[in-house]
């Protein structure tokens, strides 16, 4: 599951000066947070020639303000809710991310959960909320026989879906808490993306730091 949502971009031409990269709720995004940040995480690998390495400086800012941005929108949502998170990464540290967060979350939020504590804490929170029926706890185990193996049976090569018998399988009550906890971390993720994409609406976007997806650039991507 990857998202790399925030469609809903708008230019400011106010901010063509450089100062802020972003509106949010009138309040300006400081460039320099976007330039830190572009420090902080290595350039992939890429073009070689002149055109293309400007084409993808120019998308390495625009998605590193899309992470910039979520940790701001990410700040005030924690401060609406009363929580408050640790401080922010130094921007002098190295922004490593696990790859396999980047298929499931996609870049942005991935690079996001790592360099803003709020993002974090905010998922976080979100993923407390989630209520997990027994019904979908229990579906999940049906529904998904092989992930419940026992080692003999996985030794002997047991088919789950034929020929399998009870004693095949980790018991229901052993597995329970397991599911349910991944469940409701699958639900809060769900969650923050449904924050995020409302959140990000309203933002606006200095010219050169617009979403990497946003059509009215002529360079535009949008990769989930």
């Amino acid at each position: 599951m990857t998202h790399d949502h925030g469609d809903a971009v708008h230019t400011s031409p106010s901010s063509a000066g450089g100062v802020h990269a972003a509106m949010v709720h009138g309040e300006g995004v400081a460039g320099q947070r976007v330039d830190a940040l572009l420090q902080a995480v290595p350039a992939r690998d890429g073009p070689t020639r002149p055109e293309g390495l400007a084409r993808a400086e120019r998308q390495r800012r625009r998605w590193a303000t899309q992470v910039v941005v979520t940790d701001e929108l990410a700040r005030r949502a924690c401060a609406e809710r009363g929580l408050a998170p640790p401080r922010s990464v130094p921007s002098s540290q190295v922004v490593t991310v696990d790859g396999a967060d980047v298929a499931d979350l996609g870049s942005i939020v991935a690079v996001a959960l790592v360099h803003s504590p709020a993002a974090r804490m905010l998922l976080t929170e979100l993923e407390s909320e989630q209520e997990v029926p027994e019904t979908a706890v229990r579906d999940y185990y049906d529904r998904n026989r092989d992930r419940f193996l026992t080692r003999e049976a996985l030794r002997r090569g047991v088919d789950p879906y034929g020929g399998a018998g009870p004693g095949d399988f980790l018991p229901y009550g052993h597995v329970r808490e397991g599911i349910a906890r991944e469940l409701r971390r699958s639900a809060g993720r769900r969650a923050f993306f449904d924050w995020l994409d409302r959140a990000r609406a309203g933002v606006v976007y200095a010219p050169g730091h617009e979403h990497p997806g946003d059509p009215s650039h002529p360079d535009h991507e949008h990769r989930h």
